[in-house]
């Protein structure tokens, strides 16, 4: 079975193949073959004007993308990690984000930033956090979040077709996770999914947490509690239709995480279901974040620090306790 790596891996290749406008470019994207091994092999297949390894300088790299989108080339870039992508924030969110509005629609940047996030490696707190929210926070940007092998496939080829600036996160847990491949998308990349049908909670994911989510559930049916899993895939735009749906059924919802409880995207989902569902709820909305302190790199203390499927399970158990 091919792995979630593997599955990006022919994502970019096919993307290539089909468009002359498409290139790579990043941090050891080349010669390396990809600090995560995703771009192995690519070099040899399309050359290096259109695999480029790029110097250590996230703004200069990302600036030059974005020009290259403005001029009619569909760029996918990569930065190695997300915190590294906060050296290039400015263009992102100054630059790509808002051109199309600040021209009226003149321009506009059809480009690809992809990177990894999240922890579980024991890569110490300057590349392992979850700041996905932060990108979400931003109008002008679609903000991805593939889970499974088959959305590592197919969502990338429709971000590369978007008109605008698409930044897609790949949990860094997922790389060797391995499935088989559906045979076309289940859904557009903009729409959630539930990856589990129940009655009783609603568990509301994206990511690298969406197989501990699916674990809590099974883990929960053993108890008699019927858990529905929504795996948001897209957080933004927000697809708000399919949770408050799930809500609705269910009356109760955990979220989980991997940001920091604070400011989290949990938080604005917490907030929409109250806004939009609170006439739906049982129970108030619990969420299970990662704790307010950087990722340590003791493997123990990084466990500690991160969602677990023991700590979700106390979550979703106390919410079945409440009246």
């Amino acid at each position: 079975m091919p792995s979630y790596r593997e599955a990006m891996r022919e994502a970019i290749r096919q993307a290539l193949l089909s468009d002359p406008r498409v290139f790579l470019m990043g941090e050891d994207v080349g010669h390396y073959g990809g600090c995560y091994a995703v771009s192995k092999g690519l070099l040899d297949e399309f050359g290096d004007q259109r695999i480029i390894d790029t110097p250590l300088s996230e703004s200069g790299f990302v600036g030059a993308g974005i020009g290259a989108a403005l001029g009619g080339m569909r760029p996918i870039i990569e930065i190695m990690t997300v915190n590294f992508s906060l050296l290039a924030l400015d263009q992102i969110v100054n630059t790509a984000a808002t051109m199309s509005h600040m021209s009226g629609g003149q321009f506009n940047v059809p480009v690809v930033i992809r990177m990894a996030c999240g922890a579980g490696l024991q890569l110490a707190a300057q590349h392992s956090h979850s700041l996905e929210n932060w990108y979400a926070h931003v109008p002008g940007l679609k903000v991805l979040a593939p889970a499974t092998v088959s959305d590592a496939r197919y969502m990338l080829a429709e971000a590369i077709a978007d008109p605008d600036p698409v930044v897609i996160f790949e949990h860094v847990m997922l790389y060797n996770t391995a499935e088989e491949i559906a045979a076309k998308p289940d859904v557009p990349m903009t729409r959630a999914l539930i990856r589990r049908a129940g009655t009783d909670l609603t568990l509301i994911t994206y990511g690298g947490s969406l197989h501990k989510t699916l674990e809590v559930a099974q883990l929960l049916s053993a108890d008699g509690i019927s858990a529905e899993v929504v795996d948001l895939r897209c957080l933004r735009p927000l697809d708000t239709a399919t949770f408050l749906a799930s809500v609705a059924k269910t009356h109760r919802a955990v979220i989980v995480d991997e940001g920091w409880h604070t400011g989290s995207l949990a938080g604005e989902i917490s907030a929409i279901i109250m806004e939009d569902g609170f006439w739906s709820l049982d129970a108030a909305v619990k969420r299970v974040c990662t704790r307010e302190v950087p990722i340590p790199y003791a493997a123990h203390l990084e466990r500690l620090a991160l969602p677990q499927v023991a700590t979700i399970v106390a979550a979703a158990r106390s919410v079945m306790a409440s009246q």
